[in-house]
C-alpha cells in the first residue's frame, strides 16, 4: 500500500495549487482526478486574473484586496500565461453615476498595492478610437488594467511543478471512498478500466469543486456542514466585434456586468451569466435564454446588434460557491472561499468551498496553514516569490526574453511563434531542442500544430487523449477542421499505445 502525507482529490486549479505547495514544503503528496486536469470549472472561466471590480459593491474589500495583490504575484510567476489588458468601462446614463465609477476605480487602483500595472484613465469616447464601436450617446468611459490568462495552462503548469517537486499525480483516477484507519485515511481509488487500489494518507484535501459534497459523502463518518451553491456561468464566442485590442466591461440593469474580450483566432469572448444549477456539473450547457441575454447585453452598448447568428462557439461551467445566505441572488453569492475541517481522532479531512482562479495560490497557503497542526513536518510557505515553469524571467524580463526567442526561432511564422511562446514561455527551448528549421517540426496537422509539439505534450504534459491536447493544452480545436482533429486524436492514440499509457 502506498503511504502519503497528503491526498488531494481534484485536479482543478485549487487541487493542483495545493499539491504543488505541499510538495514544495517537503510533504509526500498524491493527487487524483477523475478526468483530465482542468476538465471542468477551471477551463470554462472568463480567462481573467482580476480583482473583481464589481465585488466592491458587495463590500467584499478583503477579497478584492487579496485578489489584486495576487494579480501581480501571479503576473510575475507566469508572465507567459498572464498578460495585462486594458478594460474600457463606458458610463451608462441610466445606471451607476460617473462619480461612483471613478470612486470605485480609485479604490481598485490603490487597495491592492498596485506596482507594475498602469492606473485608471478617463476616456473621451467622442474622440477616442475606443468609442468607435459603441452606440451613439456614450460620451465618457474609464479605462483600467486587469489581466487575462490561459486558464487550463495555468492549471497544467501547477501540476507540472507539483510533479517536479515529487507529487504523484493520477488522472483518469476516481476517488471511491475513504475511512479513518491507523492514524490516517484509507482511500480507495479506481482507474478508468475499473481497477482499484488503496492508498493511505495522514490527511486529505477535498478539492473536488462542484462535486465537493459528493466526495465528502463518500467518507465514512463525515458530515456535510456547509452549503455548496452551484451556479452556471456561460460564455459565447462571436465573430470579431471590433478591431482593437481592448476589452469592454458593460453594466447591465440587473446589476451584473458582461465582458467582451478579444479572443483566439480573431474572435470575441462574451460572458458571463450567473444561473442556479442543478444536476451533473459535467453536463452543463448554455441555454437559448443565456445566449439571448448575452447578445442583448452587448447590443445595448454597440452600434451593431449582436444576435445568435454571430455566435461561433459557446461553453458553460459550474462554479462551486460557498453560500452563507442560500436565498441570495446567484450573482450576489460571494466568490470568496471557505474551508471545512473535520479532524476526528486527529485525522483531518479539509473540504474547500468556493474560490476563483486569481486567489488559488493564496487559498493553497491558507489550506496548508489549516493542516499544519496535523502535519508538523511541513516546511514554510514558499510560493509567493516562486515562478511557475516557463516563467523564470518574471514580468520585468518577459519582453526581452521574448525578443531573444523570436530571433532563435525565426523559422516559425508569427502566429505559430506567438501562440507557442505564450503557451510555453522558457520551456519553448525544451520543446524545440534540436529544431533549427521548419522541416524539423515534423508533420503539420493544421492550425500551426506540428508533430514535435504533439510529442512534447504527450511526454511532458500528461496528455492522454486528443481532447486533452486540442481542448485544454493548446485550445486549437476550434481552429481545426474535423479531419484535422481526427488526425491529431489518432496520432495521440498511437503514441499512447506505443508507451503503454493508453487512456
Amino acid at each position: 500500500m502506498s503511504v502519503y502525507d497528503l491526498l488531494v482529490i481534484g485536479g482543478g486549479i485549487n487541487g493542483v495549487g495545493i499539491a504543488r505547495d505541499a510538495a514544495g514544503r517537503g510533504l509526500s503528496v498524491c493527487l487524483c482526478e477523475k478526468d483530465d486536469f482542468a476538465s471542468h470549472t477551471s477551463s470554462w472561466s472568463t480567462k481573467l486574473i482580476h480583482g473583481g471590480l464589481r465585488y466592491l459593491e458587495h463590500k467584499e474589500f478583503r477579497l478584492v484586496r487579496e485578489s489584486l495583490i495576487e494579480r501581480e504575484v501571479l503576473l510575475n510567476a507566469a508572465p507567459h500565461l498572464i498578460e495585462p489588458m486594458r478594460f474600457v468601462l463606458p458610463h451608462h446614463q441610466g445606471m451607476r453615476p460617473a462619480w461612483m465609477l471613478r470612486a470605485g476605480l480609485f479604490i481598485y487602483d490603490h487597495i491592492g498595492g498596485r506596482k507594475a500595472l498602469p492606473s485608471t484613465a478617463r476616456v473621451d469616447l467622442r474622440t477616442s478610437p475606443l468609442g468607435t464601436p459603441l452606440a451613439d450617446g456614450f460620451r465618457t468611459a474609464f479605462e483600467y488594467t486587469d489581466c487575462r490568462v490561459d486558464d487550463s495552462r495555468l492549471v497544467i503548469f501547477n501540476a507540472i511543478d507539483a510533479a517536479v517537486r515529487g507529487a504523484v499525480l493520477k488522472t483518469r483516477t476516481r476517488f471511491v471512498g475513504g475511512q479513518r484507519s491507523e492514524g490516517g485515511w484509507s482511500i480507495t481509488l479506481e482507474d478508468q478500466k475499473g481497477g482499484r487500489q488503496t492508498v493511505h494518507a495522514k490527511a486529505v484535501v477535498n478539492a473536488a469543486g462542484p462535486w465537493a459534497n459528493d466526495a465528502l459523502g463518500a467518507f465514512a463518518g463525515a458530515s456535510i456542514r456547509k452549503n455548496l451553491r452551484l451556479v452556471k456561468g456561460s460564455h459565447i464566442i462571436t465573430k470579431p466585434l471590433y478591431d482593437h485590442d481592448r476589452a469592454y466591461i458593460f453594466q447591465n440593469a440587473d446589476g451584473r456586468v458582461v465582458f467582451t474580450i478579444p479572443y483566439l483566432n480573431n474572435t470575441t469572448l462574451i460572458g458571463t451569466t450567473d444561473e442556479p444549477y442543478e444536476g451533473d456539473p459535467g453536463k452543463a450547457a448554455i441555454s437559448d435564454e443565456e445566449v439571448r441575454y448575452l447578445c442583448a447585453s452587448v447590443s445595448e452598448y454597440l452600434k451593431q446588434d449582436v444576435t445568435p447568428d454571430h455566435v461561433v462557439d459557446t461553453y458553460s461551467g459550474v462554479r462551486p460557491l460557498y453560500d452563507e445566505l442560500s436565498s441570495a441572488d446567484a450573482s450576489a453569492v460571494t466568490r470568496d472561499y471557505a474551508f471545512d475541517v473535520e479532524a476526528d481522532d486527529g485525522v483531518p479531512l479539509l473540504s474547500i468551498y468556493g474560490g476563483k482562479l486569481t486567489t488559488y495560490r493564496k487559498l493553497a497557503e491558507h489550506a496548508l496553514e489549516k493542516l499544519k497542526p496535523f502535519l508538523p513536518a511541513m516546511g514554510a510557505a514558499w510560493t509567493r516569490g516562486a515562478s511557475l515553469p516557463g516563467g523564470e524571467m518574471a514580468y520585468a524580463g518577459w519582453s526581452a526574453w521574448r525578443r531573444g526567442a523570436r530571433e532563435r526561432y525565426a523559422f516559425l511564422s508569427d502566429p505559430v511563434f506567438d501562440r507557442m511562446v505564450r503557451a510555453y514561455g522558457s520551456r519553448l527551448d525544451d520543446l524545440l531542442k534540436g529544431v533549427t528549421a521548419e522541416p524539423d517540426l515534423g508533420t503539420h496537422f493544421g492550425a500551426g500544430l506540428y508533430e514535435v509539439e504533439v510529442r512534447y505534450l504527450v511526454e511532458h504534459e500528461f496528455v492522454r487523449s486528443g481532447d486533452d491536447l486540442l481542448t485544454r493544452r493548446t485550445k486549437l480545436y476550434s481552429a481545426m477542421s474535423p479531419n484535422e482533429q481526427e488526425a491529431v486524436c489518432a496520432f495521440v492514440d498511437r503514441l499512447q499505445t506505443a508507451t503503454g499509457c493508453a487512456a
